[in-house]
């Protein structure tokens, strides 16, 4: 509901209702249902896939290596499943939904 706090999903603090990040516990995205990170069409936690467009739901984490749902956070070790662009000047923290970045293009893997 606009205007109306809502409990963090993480930490139960309330929230404002267009919070990015919970100001109590400092995760990102408190409020409602984790969205598809290509189409932001809304996703349940153990879906294989995106029903809006097809987007498969599963992401190897980045710390540590096991296959997650896609959502803000590690199930396995609560880290947070994004990767940094490692190319100088760049720097962009993004989902890893792809090998290239999406601000400068280069691959993220490597040179």
């Amino acid at each position: 509901m606009p205007g109306y706090a809502h409990p963090c999903k993480y930490c139960g603090a309330m929230t404002p209702p267009d919070a990015a990040v919970c100001p109590a516990c400092g995760k990102v995205n408190p409020c409602g249902d984790p969205r598809c990170p290509k189409c932001r069409a809304p996703v349940k936690e153990g879906w294989k896939a995106c029903a809006g467009c097809g987007f498969r739901l599963e992401a190897s984490c980045p710390k540590c290596g096991k296959a997650v749902f896609f959502g803000d956070y590690c199930s396995a070790c609560g880290a947070r499943l994004t990767v940094i662009c490692p190319h100088k000047g760049c720097g962009e923290e993004q989902p890893p939904v792809s090998d290239k970045c999406r601000k400068c293009g280069k691959k993220l893997g490597g040179k």
